[in-house]
């Protein structure tokens, strides 16, 4: 699959789920501006996917918000399990900190079988973070702070998604053109 394919499905998926059905309030903004700068990883193992993540937080370190307001890393192929791909989460957080990026950069993740703790594989609110392809979501900490302020309660957001979740069902999700979990 060319890395055209890729983004078009990753930005379908941003489109009809995160900001169609509003899972994030703050995601139509930076999209419809186009700052968010789509990447698509080749790397063949795990070392040369976190050298691409040190490039990515360096540039968007360096890069004004208005230029590029927030990444995501998309790796296809290598991280078809989500344990593994949660591991390499925490491991995007130490990258954070040898970058000397906390408090300016955070990292969030998204899966095709994005599992919360103490839920079942098929609840459907996973898929609040499920994507097409394995993700790293690379935001500025001063566009949270930016976005959370002008949102009466951000608090009520993860609530607000599995019930809207749960009313779409994987029926509507598919819908959606979007994909079911690949478990």
């Amino acid at each position: 699959m060319s890395h055209e394919e890729i983004i078009k499905t990753t930005q379908h998926w941003l489109e009809q789920a995160v900001i169609g059905l509003n899972l994030c309030p703050f995601a139509k903004a930076v999209y419809v501006k186009q700052q968010i700068r789509f990447v698509v990883s080749d790397a063949k193992h795990l070392d040369g996917f976190l050298e691409d993540l040190d490039r990515e937080l360096d540039l968007l370190a360096q890069t004004p918000a208005d230029e590029i307001d927030t990444t995501l890393l998309i790796h296809p192929t290598l991280f078809p399990d989500f344990e593994i791909f949660n591991d390499v989460q925490a491991l995007a957080d130490e990258v954070v900190a040898e970058h000397e990026l906390e408090g300016i950069l955070q990292v969030a993740s998204f899966h095709p079988d994005f599992q919360f703790a103490d839920t079942e594989s098929d609840d459907i609110g996973n898929y609040t973070n499920r994507a097409p392809y394995p993700i790293l979501h690379l935001l500025r900490e001063d566009s949270i702070a930016k976005a959370v302020e002008a949102f009466p309660n951000p608090d009520v957001i993860f609530e607000r998604n599995i019930e809207t979740l749960q009313k779409l069902g994987i029926a509507g999700w598919l819908a959606l053109g979007l994909q079911a979990s690949q478990k």
